[in-house]
């Protein structure tokens, strides 16, 4: 039930003047399979272009090799002036994970890239951040020292032995440093007040690099501000009327949003301003406006078992990040902007999905039924778990409820999800059964698509079946602990959750024998079985959960 990893890479080019060059290391991200070209933002007094996009690991380390190796035939460093500092054609380039990757992903996928570059490029290669191989090169800065004008000199330096590449200058396009980071969130929250100094003060207060004053012995100190991972400036937007604090967090997970936007409040209330709401530069990591919405929900008495979609708006609200503009979260959430828009069976009506279920098309068929019973089933979960939460007389259940509103949440979109997989998987095969077979090459290709096309259409209902064993325990949870109200609403999570089990069970053994990899079928089979008759004990205790209830109430009416 893991999720699709996906990471970002931010590569900084040294050109923002020429654009033909700049559209021609954008198409290279645009024809690589999977990877998402993002953003393109040139300038043109740094002559810089800062390029993101996103997409699996596999795909961004190729979209992103491509780019340097088309900014490397492109880009002349030796004719290259700028504002920003620099040291070749590629100056950085740096991977984040961002859903379902680690940073150690990231790490390997950057030394990956680096050891391309390196041998097949010819480049010096720097790794920093998180992959540096060395303690002292984990700054760029460090790193970048003296730009491309001191690479020459400090090739002859021992301690400046790239860790991929030849230990030579290139002229024509310098060095690149390659690295793995957390994502870094750029974030402004707006005061009523033009005043710059006192946004100012704000800054200092929040920001990890604090201020200087001066001690009684006359020295000068650093009072750090509250927050690590958190670089922040007061300015004055003429556009908007208002100063700002302009802040950068470089890593959320430790020093999340809504803490450093609830820490501006009360330093702007200390100096007699108030926050009228925020802006967010660029895009943001999912879970990162998710842990927003949770928190303002649970400071509104409010449980975070509720949809996706309302956690993000309670974030958007509570963040007034609409005040200077509308913030579209399929546009600011950098996942979404991946997925893109609903599609598939998921977005269609019931009556249409129905109605698609019952042509004579083969797919959709059992296995998304089979899933769409097990989205069912967390919906209704879910929503015991909210009704016990807003039961007055029920508070001491809220915590388990709360816990359990969120996981019917997420087993409900991950059912979803499953609902067009499994259709997927199953057009999968078909498309491999079509693929020639005239030769005895295309005969082997045509056997190893089908081999890797009757796994898949296997594996998805075998991952439905062993969720859905996950449902029926959050059901039986929803049962014994829920408001005793919404035990029938309980009890048709449980039902829903075995329809699901014994539909992929039986779309997993319909498709075993398609297999010729005999470890990977007998593997399958042993976890369906086993999935199976946990399953069926579940929904008997399920069954006997409700039926105790019921008859509870119905003896003490």
């Amino acid at each position: 039930m893991r999720a699709m990893k996906l990471i970002e890479c931010v590569p900084n080019f040294s050109e923002g003047r020429d654009r033909s060059v700049i559209d021609a290391i954008a198409a290279e991200i645009r024809g690589t399979p999977g990877a998402l070209l993002l953003d393109v933002d040139p300038g043109a007094a740094t002559n810089r272009t800062v390029v993101t996009l996103i997409g699996p690991p596999d795909a961004v380390e190729e979209a992103a090799f491509r780019a340097i190796r088309k900014a490397s035939q492109l880009i002349d460093m030796t004719k290259h002036r700028g504002e920003h500092p620099r040291m070749g054609a590629t100056d950085v380039c740096p991977f984040i994970p961002v859903q379902g990757a680690t940073m150690q992903d990231c790490v390997e996928v950057a030394r990956r890239v680096g050891r391309r570059v390196g041998e097949e490029l010819g480049i010096p290669v720097y790794l920093y951040e998180e992959a540096a191989a060395r303690p002292d090169r984990k700054s760029l800065a460090d790193i970048r020292k003296g730009e491309y004008e001191a690479l020459a000199a400090k090739h002859q330096d021992p301690t400046f032995v790239p860790d991929f590449g030849p230990n030579t200058f290139n002229p024509g396009a310098g060095a690149t440093v390659i690295g793995a980071r957390e994502f870094l969130i750029a974030y402004n929250v707006n005061l009523n007040t033009r005043d710059k100094k006192l946004a100012n003060a704000i800054a200092q207060a929040i920001r990890e690099a604090g201020k200087t004053v001066k001690a009684a012995d006359g020295s000068r100190q650093t009072v750090p501000g509250r927050f690590i991972h958190c670089r922040a400036v007061g300015w004055y937007i003429e556009e908007f009327g208002r100063a700002q604090v302009s802040i950068n967090l470089t890593n959320y997970r430790i020093t999340p949003l809504h803490e450093v936007f609830e820490a501006c409040r009360e330093e702007a209330a200390r100096l007699g301003l108030r926050v009228t709401g925020s802006e967010l530069v660029g895009l943001i990591p999912r879970q990162a406006i998710l842990d927003a919405g949770d928190h303002f929900l649970a400071k509104q008495g409010k449980t975070a078992g509720v949809p996706e979609t309302e956690r993000v708006h309670t974030a958007v609200l509570s963040l007034g990040l609409s005040e200077l503009g509308p913030f579209d979260p399929a546009q600011k959430v950098i996942e979404y902007r991946y997925a893109g828009a609903p599609k598939g069976l998921v977005a269609a009506s019931v009556r249409d999905f129905a109605d698609e279920l019952s042509s004579d098309s083969p797919a959709p068929g059992g296995g998304s039924v089979a899933a769409l019973c097990g989205a069912l089933s967390g919906a209704l979960s879910a929503m015991v778990a909210a009704l016990t939460w807003s039961k007055k007389g029920m508070e001491p259940a809220r915590p388990a409820m709360g816990k359990h509103g969120v996981e019917g949440q997420r087993l409900k979109d991950w059912f979803l999800a499953a609902v067009d997989r499994d259709t997927d998987a199953f057009n999968a095969v078909l498309a491999a059964g079509r693929l020639p077979k005239k030769s005895p090459d295309e005969v082997a290709r045509r056997a190893a698509a089908l081999e890797i096309a009757s796994q898949g259409a296997a594996l998805v209902p075998l991952e439905v079946l062993e969720a859905s064993v996950e449902a029926l325990r959050l059901a039986r949870s929803a049962a014994g602990e829920g408001n005793p109200a919404s035990v029938s609403d309980a009890g048709v999570a449980g039902a829903c959750a075995l329809a699901a089990a014994e539909g992929a069970s039986l779309n997993v053994r319909i498709n075993l024998p398609g297999l010729t990899d005999r470890t990977v079928a007998q593997d399958f089979e042993a976890r369906r079985q086993l999935a199976l008759r946990h399953a069926r004990e579940l929904a008997k205790e399920v069954a006997e959960v409700v039926d105790g209830v019921l008859e509870a109430a119905a003896s003490s009416s």
